[in-house]
């Protein structure tokens, strides 16, 4: 199908425009971008809609400027959040068949950087309020755009730090395939750091092998995953146990010099209930004797600050609306958002987006044009139900 109805021109307007603005946010700093000139469009179209626009500076690693935006309609103490991030991951240009930042309509999709995750929710959000905003609302309607996701969650931190936006329920567009998600794990990525003392591979008392002593921590870092497992289980999620991945180790410089130093990065998924600080501090507690036993130095460093679990419960009336509405029951996902943060600063919160996650970090992203209608017209009865009408 090709989208030709004059109803829906603002739309792919509004498309190609966010697919064209380049948002890409990176650990690694030459990569790393910033998101403004994202916020700004989206404030400048918000605003037309007579949105009440706040734009909020956030915290950059790499020293680009960084924000979130706040769109408001209307007032009141519920209300319903439309929430998304505006950046997305780095791109192959050389492998993508089409400019990947430029919409390009063909075989039944919307190709882009960010077309399905996510900022292709923003143009479809646009279009669903484009008809709403001049009715009276009983209760506010707010877009929430945060900066960051794809890296260190600094939007979202920000939006948890201040305790705002003020509202009842939020949905976050998310790439779900159009189903409610109501839980998904959370993820800590550390680095753990032996120093020992090289010396020449004849004689092991001239040193302190790290490589060996990280032998050790593995071994018991495999142990503290078991009793992880045994401890959490939850037949929500496929996967229905915590996981924990050694994902990569480097240490030493040749094979007859004592290994001197060692470093292993590794990740845990955590289930709902888990917490990211005190899994450090368990996994730090556990694997201190051990380095002194070995006499070696020890640091267990974040990688980055950690992502929550993240669970609403099936009785929300959030939840039971989206069912409703979608006529799917709400599921979980592996892959992690920033639903935790929202619900920190209580709102009732779910995951419900038109893409596939299947699409999302890879060459030839899309949207599928099957997904464009069906979702507007899903956000529009939202509006109406948290917004329009009387509760």
């Amino acid at each position: 199908m090709t989208i030709k109805s004059s109803q829906t021109r603002p739309l792919l307007a509004h498309f190609s425009s966010l697919m064209s603005l380049p948002s890409i946010s990176s650990t690694n700093a030459s990569l790393d971008m910033s998101n403004m000139p994202v916020i700004n469009y989206l404030a400048e179209q918000f605003t037309a809609l007579g949105f009440q626009c706040e734009i909020m500076p956030c915290e950059s690693s790499s020293g680009e400027a960084k924000a979130n935006l706040i769109a408001t309609l209307g007032s009141g103490p519920g209300g319903l959040v439309l929430a998304g991030h505006t950046d997305t991951v780095p791109m192959d240009p050389e492998l993508w068949s089409v400019e990947p930042l430029k919409m390009t309509e063909q075989d039944n999709r919307l190709y882009g950087l960010g077309s399905t995750d996510m900022k292709g929710f923003f143009a479809l959000i646009l279009e669903a309020v484009r008809d709403i905003a001049d009715k009276p609302l009983q209760q506010p309607l707010i877009v929430l755009a945060t900066s960051d996701e794809e890296t260190s969650m600094f939007g979202a931190r920000k939006i948890a730090e201040l305790g705002r936006p003020k509202a009842r329920y939020a949905i976050i567009g998310e790439p779900t395939g159009m189903k409610p998600i109501h839980a998904h794990k959370g993820v800590m990525m550390e680095s753990i750091r032996l120093q020992g003392r090289s010396g020449h591979s004849s004689d092991p008392s001239l040193g302190i092998n790290a490589m060996e002593a990280m032998h050790d921590v593995i071994g018991d870092l495999l142990k503290f995953r078991a009793e992880l497992q045994e401890k959490y289980h939850n037949p929500l999620f496929t996967i229905d146990k915590p996981t924990m991945n050694l994902g990569c180790i480097h240490g030493g410089d040749n094979p007859n010099r004592i290994c001197g130093h060692c470093e292993l990065e590794f990740d845990i998924r955590l289930m709902p209930g888990m917490e990211v600080e005190n899994m450090r501090e368990l996994i730090r507690k556990r694997l201190q004797p051990l380095a002194q036993r070995w006499q070696v130095g020890f640091e267990l460093t974040p990688l980055f600050p950690g992502a929550p679990a993240f669970h609403c419960p099936v009785e929300s009336d959030l939840v039971k609306t989206a069912e409703r509405l979608t006529g799917h029951t709400a599921g979980t996902v592996a892959f992690g958002t920033e639903a935790p943060w929202l619900q920190q600063i209580g709102i009732d919160t779910i995951v419900l987006g038109p893409g596939d996650i299947d699409q999302a970090h890879q060459p030839d992203e899309y949207l599928s044009l099957d997904r464009v209608k069906p979702c507007v017209d899903l956000l529009q009865q939202f509006i109406t139900h948290y917004c329009l009408e009387k509760h």
